[in-house]
């Protein structure tokens, strides 16, 4: 039932990303260590330029979180990514958490074309923020990543903490309203 109800068959974050010159491999080898800090339950990391494309679908189906991290390339997309996208499409890719981030040195355009693909699966969350990546990682697109690692991962620690200052909100309102 959990194959015909497009359901994820276990927790975890599925980090699919297509490089031309590494940087984005970088960016995806940093964000999946960020995601293991974070207390992910199971990061798994693919190039689809040079993974069997057969798996990185069964990865995308198999974990209810995916990433996906492209190079811009000719105002779109890096075609190997494009071509992943098109896979999950024919398989009616839905039910998930989908984070985005895209590299491109003066026009990044990546991100416009997988959002465009993913907005048209089934019942997806888009993580924000998508996060532009200006040729390498620096301070302000690590911190940017970081943050979609926390949309993608929350930890425990981190959901509870949310739920503690929401009740203590709750009750700040609770009491100047009495």
């Amino acid at each position: 039932n959990t194959w015909s109800s497009y359901q994820p068959e276990s927790k975890g974050v599925f980090v699919a990303y297509a490089s031309i010159h590494g940087n984005t491999a970088k960016a995806a080898e940093k964000l999946g260590e960020m995601l293991k800090e974070k207390g992910a339950e199971k990061v798994v990391i693919s190039d689809l330029s040079r993974s069997d494309m057969a798996e990185n679908i069964e990865d995308a189906f198999r974990y209810d979180r995916i990433v996906l991290m492209a190079s811009s390339y000719d105002g779109g997309v890096f075609p190997v990514m494009e071509d992943f996208l098109m896979h999950l499409k024919s398989k009616n890719y839905q039910n998930r958490k989908i984070g985005l981030v895209e590299n491109g040195s003066w026009a990044p355009t990546a991100a416009r074309v997988m959002k465009g693909y993913v907005e048209n699966f089934k019942n997806v969350t888009i993580a924000e923020p998508v996060v532009t990546i200006r040729s390498t990682l620096n301070e302000a697109s690590e911190k940017a990543l970081g943050e979609l690692g926390d949309k993608v991962s929350p930890s425990e620690k981190s959901e509870c903490e949310a739920k503690l200052r929401s009740e203590e909100h709750t009750s700040e309102l609770q009491s100047h309203s009495g």
